[in-house]
């Protein structure tokens, strides 16, 4: 299997036959037939997507065994592009015979409950299991650099294909046009890096180690982007889906008219459809076309996408995404005043109803590049509540003026949280901020581990480190689409393993309202605090290490177990309980013997926290 070929096919594939291709099909008895597929992407194509698509479906099975079904799907396909269109299985439906495929293999008894449920309920279940979670798999293991060249120029070909194994199925939600792009970035590393190595002056662990970024960032952004958005479609809807991206579109291309931006929500929301239900082909081929779509009439959408629509295609999405929005028309009014002052305002409500609230984002978010997709929605949603009150018979006259009023408070406050937010940021650091979220959110959710507090907390610092540096008009958008994320991810860990009702009513109660809410949540009144045994709190001689992370860390995971021992401390008590253990820290780290002195003036230390914590 020639991996290298199949890469460099893919990475060459052209828009022209993209654009001939049949549009993606919604309905099975429509769906694009194997043997049609197998012409359009031709053979390397097809067999490097089945790979990917096997790798992310069976998780825990072996390279050879992913190797195998690809080259079984393949070969069927290639039977049905000849001749055997007569054959019942080249009728089936492409997600069919993949799972067809891997339920008839042996030794996956992983699967044995979903092979016995019938389509579309078995497609469910597989989908159901995949898994993205650190650890489910065990991380790569950073290879020796010599012995990684040596394997590179030996077995280059292989080694590629390993690594797209590799990669899709640690994560298996990722478009396969990413996993192909990051393995052709891998292929680069090690041509770059191995290239030189007879080279005495060339260092190859640093080589690797300044490189290896660039191939791994990708694989974590846009796999974490594409799990979230399912997330949400699966939770609140497509009409949820659609609005996002309403405000998103018309935000990105303000001097679109409605038709084309409803147009490209309609498409993009339907390509989420296909990629979150797994269905590989269909959701490269949607991408593919809207890419086209977009690229070809960039005269009605952008004047800021030129060089992105320049770009190799599997660069073009990614770039587009993070392109500039484009210069709002010169005519356009500052304010929407239509939307209100219109008397039959509530008759065209109620009779075009979704279709004009539609309407009202699209002409709002245009207007305002400086506020959230997140935010649009929920002024969209409230002024779709303002609609359904003042439509009321019997309703006040001055109705509509005071939902004017509520709106503009709405701003103000939450642009209030996101300036306060970065004053706390830039004032403390990073270090110090992420201690200020751990206190927070261990009130709120203290039955999270040690490890993820720590880890949504340092995203959430992290995104204080992006945002908090842009302009007043970059911030909102930049802060409140970053959290959402962290959030979307909190979310994805409390349907797993339910944390507690409050988080339960922010996940699931409205998208929009998602952030505010979260950030109301309070002390978690029905947590049991955790009981002082002897285990909780210890001290010993690591305490005194010179690393600043490994210390921050250490004193991160004992600010957790005192906030979780005692949830209703203050701040005047978290003081002198830190200012009491930094000084017996100091003292034993001066001593001889540190970890006597440890064993010694920890318990000393914890009978005096627990008198200035009942006080």
């Amino acid at each position: 299997m020639n991996w290298r070929t199949i890469i460099y096919v893919v990475l060459v594939v052209s828009l022209t036959v993209v654009k001939a291709l049949p549009r993606s099909y919604r309905d099975i008895e429509e769906k694009t037939s194997i043997g049609q597929r197998f012409s359009q992407l031709q053979e390397k194509n097809f067999k490097a997507i089945a790979m990917i698509m096997f790798a992310q479906h069976v998780q825990g099975g072996t390279f050879g065994k992913a190797v195998k079904m690809a080259e079984d799907v393949t070969d069927l396909a290639k039977k049905c592009a000849a001749a055997a269109r007569g054959n019942p299985d080249c009728l089936k439906p492409l997600d069919r015979i993949f799972l067809d495929t891997i339920c008839q293999e042996e030794n996956l008894p992983r699967f044995t409950d979903c092979c016995a449920k019938k389509d579309p309920e078995r497609n469910d279940c597989f989908l159901s299991l995949k898994n993205s979670s650190r650890g489910f798999i065990s991380p790569f293991e950073r290879p020796n650099a010599e012995a990684a060249c040596k394997n590179h120029s030996q077995h280059q070909h292989s080694l590629t294909g390993y690594f797209i194994y590799e990669v899709s199925r640690r994560h298996p939600f990722l478009y396969a046009p990413t996993i192909l792009s990051v393995a052709t970035r891998y292929d680069e590393m090690m041509k770059n890096c191995c290239g030189r190595a007879e080279d005495p002056t060339h260092n190859l662990e640093e080589c690797f180690r300044r490189q290896a970024p660039k191939v791994v960032k990708p694989v974590k952004e846009d796999g974490l982007r594409q799990e979230h958005t399912c997330g949400i479609l699966k939770k609140f809807g497509e009409r949820t889906i659609k609005a996002l991206k309403l405000a998103q579109i018309s935000q990105k291309f303000p001097k679109a008219d409605f038709v084309t931006v409803n147009k490209l929500v309609m498409d993009i929301a339907n390509m989420h459809k296909d990629c979150c239900r797994g269905e590989m082909l269909d959701c490269m081929h949607d991408r593919e076309e809207i890419l086209h779509y977009v690229c070809t009439n960039q005269d009605i959408l952008s004047s800021k996408i030129k060089k992105c629509c320049e770009k190799p295609l599997l660069q073009r999405s990614e770039c587009i995404v993070n392109a500039e929005n484009d210069d709002k028309p010169a005519d356009l009014s500052p304010h929407v005043r239509e939307f209100i002052e219109d008397k039959e305002i509530c008759e065209r409500f109620a009779q075009e109803k979704d279709a004009h609230l539609a309407r009202f984002l699209y002409e709002y978010s245009r207007r305002h590049p400086e506020f959230s997709a997140q935010m649009l929605l929920r002024i969209g949603k409230g002024y779709e509540d303002l609609l359904k009150e003042c439509c009321k018979t019997g309703a006040p006259d001055d109705c509509f003026s005071r939902g004017e009023e509520e709106l503009k408070k709405h701003i103000y406050e939450t642009e209030s949280v996101m300036k306060t937010s970065c004053d706390i940021y830039k004032e403390k650091g990073d270090y110090y901020f992420q201690n200020e979220l751990l206190m927070s959110f261990t009130k709120k959710m203290p039955q999270l581990t040690s490890a993820e507090l720590i880890k949504f907390t340092k995203q959430m610092t992290a995104v204080g480190s992006k945002c908090c540096q842009l302009s007043q008009d970059k911030l909102l958008p930049c802060a409140e689409e970053n959290l959402d994320l962290v959030l979307g991810e909190i979310c994805r860990r409390h349907l797993t393993d339910p944390i507690n009702p409050g988080v339960c009513h922010c996940c699931s109660s409205s998208y929009a309202l998602r952030r505010p809410c979260m950030g109301k949540l309070e002390i978690d009144e029905n947590y049991v605090p955790l009981s002082l045994t002897p285990g909780l709190f210890t001290f010993h001689e690591d305490l005194c290490t010179t690393e600043d992370e490994k210390l921050q860390h250490k004193k991160q995971e004992m600010l957790i177990n005192l906030i979780k021992y005692k949830p209703q401390i203050t701040q005047e008590q978290l003081t002198s309980v830190t200012a009491a253990f930094t000084a017996m820290r100091e003292q034993c780290c001066k001593e001889e013997n540190r970890e006597a002195c440890f064993v010694k003036e920890g318990p000393e230390l914890i009978k005096r926290s627990e008198k200035m914590l009942s006080a």
